[in-house]
C-alpha cells in the first residue's frame, strides 16, 4: 500500500466499513474486457476470513462470464467527502474502501443458497428472515466469493 498510515488492519474497523455499505462492485473478465457490476451483498467474517454473498439472476452475460472465468474482484467504498482548499490541486477527498480478490462460486444447494439470502437481508434491512420460499430460493442464483486478499483503507483528512 502507497499511504501504510491510511490502511486499515483491525478487523472491527474493516467490518463498520463494509456494514456501512449497502453495494459493492464485482469486477470480471471477460475474453480479456473488464465487466464490473454493482450488487447488493451481504457477508460473514470468520476470523479474518471474509466471505461475500451476492444474488443475482440466472442467467446473463454475468452468469456466463463467471462460468468462463470464476476469478472475480470485489470494491465498496464509502465515508465519502471533498476536503476543500484554496488552491485546485490542493483539495482532496475522504473515504474508506475495501478492495479484494477471489474465486466466485455458484451455490447449488438449496440450503447453502437459503444460508446465503439470510446473510444478504440481513445485512441489506437489519431484519433476519427464515421464511424464504422455495420458488424464490430456486428462481435466484447465490454467488459466493471468499476473499483470498483484501486491503482496507481510508482518508479522513488527518491522515
Amino acid at each position: 500500500m502507497r499511504r501504510p498510515k491510511r490502511e486499515i488492519k483491525d478487523m472491527a474497523e474493516i467490518c463498520k466499513v463494509i456494514d456501512e455499505c449497502s453495494v459493492c462492485r464485482m469486477g470480471l473478465c471477460d475474453k480479456g474486457s473488464v465487466y464490473i457490476v454493482p450488487m447488493n451483498f451481504g457477508y460473514i467474517r470468520e476470523e479474518r476470513k471474509l466471505t461475500f454473498y451476492l444474488h443475482s439472476s440466472k442467467v446473463g452475460r454475468k452468469m456466463e462470464v463467471l462460468k468462463e472465468n470464476p476469478h472475480v474482484g470485489i470494491e465498496l467504498d464509502c465515508r465519502h467527502g471533498l476536503l476543500p482548499a484554496d488552491k485546485p490541486c490542493s483539495h482532496s477527498y475522504c473515504f474508506a474502501s475495501l478492495i479484494g480478490t477471489g474465486r466466485a462460486v455458484i451455490e447449488e444447494d438449496a440450503q447453502e443458497k437459503r444460508k446465503a439470502l439470510k446473510v444478504i437481508m440481513k445485512h441489506q434491512t437489519g431484519k433476519d428472515f427464515d421464511n424464504f420460499d422455495e420458488k424464490w430460493i430456486n428462481a435466484v442464483a447465490v454467488i459466493k466469493v471468499e476473499l483470498q486478499e483484501y486491503a482496507c483503507k481510508h482518508h479522513d483528512g488527518t491522515n
